[in-house]
């Protein structure tokens, strides 16, 4: 259990981190660029981040699980092979797919999937980006591989510090020369933002001191890269999920909208509302269940080789309780104070809806995270990908229909069934192969503490916010809310004094351990 927990600690910390930098730093770009140049920005990133998926999303699970394999056999050598085989081969794929996405831009445009034109500047400047997280992937899979997450969680704040500080720099400083400029120099964040991440995995395995070890003959190149392709491949998949659901967005949220009476750069507008305001609070409570499906995988991997079906359930339970007491209280709070929060942190009321909307997809996509998590553990690698391809597949139907009806709040529904679908599919397939139980009684017992603490948290408001600024209001709410929250979970029973007690005396053990 101390490795699974700590690896999800080391990679909650540092995933806490990077969301808390990327929050800030788009509620400034936000300010500065307002709805329609973090549009412009949104159209580029959301399709930078669907061609790295299908070119990296897989290497990190594939690449960790051949090294581990090696390493439990004591061969340090192959593992190093395995590691120098997936490099090169990545290095070759990797600048294959950034030519072909640069040279691809004004087809794609012209094709429509770009619904403004003036986005061609930013996809130019995230096309170098592409080889670099591709070579990024297979250093962060070799580090997993020997269960040491921390070079992956210090690469990925100084990513993102590196990021930040160029995407509000560029934004700053371009702005007075057109919002179009503006924008497109502010992508070139996540070429640098990479290149600094690259650099300080390389250091780390440059400083390693593992010794050489294992006299087994190395396999083959093809061999390695056939079974890098067959373990990567579902997993890859099911993780270009998420950037396709935003690609999707992109090619049909704009161009519903328009279709319903909204111009061009209202259509804009409301896309940045979804995917660049309200999108960027609902992704930072799931860091928490990202950190621990990342762990659950080679946890359950190992449990599973001895058919330990009891211990098994124990770590699901253990991650999907954690991931219950954080996702759903965080839910209900965003939604009750979905416009306050987007006035005091985007200056603007209008992301209120969409906020209020799709924050059920904190609790939905923590669910199917920590789900895809347990079934890649149990070697079923290709079943979230198909429960996420039939989420996607309702969600471009609901799109159609829900955007002209709703508006951009439609497109936010779409997307919380989407992620809902493929949640409780995993559940169920879980419970055939698996024979895990969910305990609802846990689950409403933390739903009612939650709406217990979404109902305060309200009348606090209410009550305060016509003699504060509306941040102080907030930021008041939101800390008597949670008080709210752990009276109730005391009230029902759901976590006891005495558990937190213990908790923290673990990670203060760990903590010194480490």
């Amino acid at each position: 259990m101390t490795g699974f927990m700590k690896g999800a600690m080391i990679l909650t910390i540092a995933g806490l981190l990077v969301k808390v930098i990327g929050a800030i730093s788009k509620v400034i770009v936000a300010r500065i660029l307002g709805g329609e140049g973090v549009g412009l920005y949104q159209m580029a990133y959301a399709l930078y981040q669907l061609i790295i998926s299908i070119g990296a999303a897989g290497l990190p699970v594939a690449i960790s699980i051949m090294v581990a394999r090696k390493v439990g056999q004591d061969d340090i050598r192959g593992a190093r092979h395995i590691f120098k085989v997936a490099l090169i081969t990545m290095g070759i794929i990797g600048s294959l797919l950034s030519l072909t996405f640069y040279g691809a831009i004004p087809y794609i445009i012209e094709a429509g999937v770009i619904t403004d034109s003036r986005a061609e500047g930013a996809l130019v400047a995230v096309a170098p980006a592409i080889v670099i997280v591709s070579i990024l992937a297979c250093f962060r899979g070799y580090f997993q591989g020997f269960q040491n997450m921390l070079p992956t969680g210090i690469s990925q704040v100084c990513e993102q510090l590196a990021r930040v500080i160029v995407m509000v720099g560029a934004a700053m400083y371009f702005l007075p020369q057109g919002i179009e400029l503006a924008s497109s120099r502010a992508a070139l964040s996540s070429s640098i933002g990479v290149t600094l991440g690259l650099l300080v995995l390389l250091y780390y395995y440059k400083r390693e001191t593992q010794p050489i070890m294992g006299s087994a003959p190395l396999e083959s190149p093809k061999v390695i890269i056939k079974e890098l392709v067959l373990l990567a491949f579902p997993v890859a998949i099911a993780n270009i999920m998420i950037p396709l659901i935003g690609a999707i967005d992109l090619w049909l949220v704009p161009q519903q909208l328009m279709l319903t009476g909204y111009g061009k750069e209202e259509a804009t507008t409301a896309f940045g509302y979804l995917t660049g305001m309200a999108t960027s609070l609902i992704s930072l409570p799931v860091i928490v269940t990202m950190s621990l499906a990342t762990s659950l995988v080679p946890a359950i991997s190992r449990l599973d080789l001895h058919a330990d079906l009891e211990e098994i359930h124990h770590r699901m339970e253990t991650a999907l309780r954690m991931t219950n007491l954080v996702t759903i209280p965080a839910f209900v709070g965003l939604c009750v104070l979905a416009t306050p929060i987007s006035m005091m942190m985007f200056n603007t009321p209008h992301a209120g809806g969409a906020i209020a909307v799709l924050s059920a997809s904190i609790w939905l996509l923590g669910l199917q995270q920590i789900t895809t998590g347990a079934l890649q553990g149990l070697g079923r690698t290709a079943l979230p990908m198909w429960t996420l391809l039939l989420g996607a597949a309702v969600k471009v139907l609901l799109n159609l229909y829900l955007t002209p009806l709703w508006g951009i709040e439609g497109a936010a529904w779409a997307t919380n069934v989407d992620f809902g679908l493929a949640a409780f599919v995993n559940v169920y397939v879980l419970y055939r192969i698996a024979k895990f139980h969910v305990s609802f009684t846990e689950v409403g017992k933390i739903l009612f503490s939650s709406l217990a603490m979404g109902g305060g948290t309200a009348m606090v408001y209410n009550f305060i916010s016509t003699m504060l600024s509306n941040t102080i209001a907030v930021v008041i709410s939101i800390l008597v809310g949670i008080v709210f929250y752990v009276v109730a979970l005391s009230l029902t029973k759901t976590i006891t004094l005495q558990e937190l007690v213990v908790l923290g005396k673990k990670t203060m053990k760990k903590g010194r351990s480490s």
